[in-house]
């Protein structure tokens, strides 16, 4: 039998993102305030400019109704889209990305903690420190609901296997679906929401900095180095 999820209307005032301070926080996206815009940068300065390549990434897999410009942070948005982790994540595969955040900072720690020290532990690296940066976002929309406690949604929750929840995320995706509101696997009793359409995070604005240390001496350490958006 056909598996239905519920649809709800969410209001999140605050969300949490974190990603790697490498990333620039201003780019073309941010100045272009129309998305037609950039057919005359294309021109003009190409797809082989390597600025422009590595910033808009897989861009025109995306329709154009659904690109971000012209507000504050749309480069940040539109990076998710279009630089997905090759393997992918739990609702895409590495084809084409989507927005990921947690509802508290905690939850948001916690997922990112789990993929980066997965991620250094394949390469060797026991070590290190990474600087992240929080974005913040603000959604009210209908997702689809995965908060029941259902015995058949399990399988959307495997803490090592994306397999099923990578098909789930693809047949909404393809259906039309704003995103899946879902409990997080890192943290327990959190919550975290994946967007499908760039156009519904709004009022994207930068939070804190912080610094993660990783060794092999203990647990991964996170210092707050710079608070830029209130608590």
């Amino acid at each position: 039998m056909e598996l239905t999820l519920p649809v709800r209307q969410f209001h999140f005032r605050n969300t949490h993102r974190l990603i790697p301070s490498r990333f620039p926080p201003v780019g073309i996206l941010d100045r272009v305030s129309n998305p037609d815009d950039l057919d005359a940068i294309f021109e003009l300065e190409g797809w082989t400019n390597d600025r422009i390549t590595n910033e808009l990434g897989i861009l025109e897999l995306l329709p154009r109704s659904e690109w971000v410009s012209g507000t504050p942070n749309a480069s940040i948005v539109m990076a998710a889209f279009c630089h997905p982790r090759p393997e992918g994540s739990r609702f895409n595969d590495g084809s084409l990305g989507a927005w990921y955040a947690a509802l508290t900072l905690r939850t948001a720690h916690a997922e990112v903690l789990h993929h980066r020290q997965r991620e250094l532990a394949e390469v060797g690296v026991t070590n290190t420190s990474l600087l992240m940066r929080e974005y913040r976002a603000r959604f009210q929309a209908d997702f689809h609901s995965l908060l029941e406690e259902e015995g058949e949604f399990d399988r959307f929750y495997d803490p090592e296997s994306y397999a099923a929840s990578r098909d789930l995320g693809s047949r909404l995706r393809g259906a039309g679906s704003n995103g899946i509101v879902y409990r997080s696997v890192r943290d327990s009793g959190g919550t975290c929401v994946v967007c499908f359409r760039p156009g519904l995070i709004r009022d994207v604005r930068q939070g804190s900095h912080f610094e993660y240390h990783f060794s092999r001496s203990g647990p991964p350490l996170i210092r707050r180095i710079r608070a830029i958006a209130a608590d």
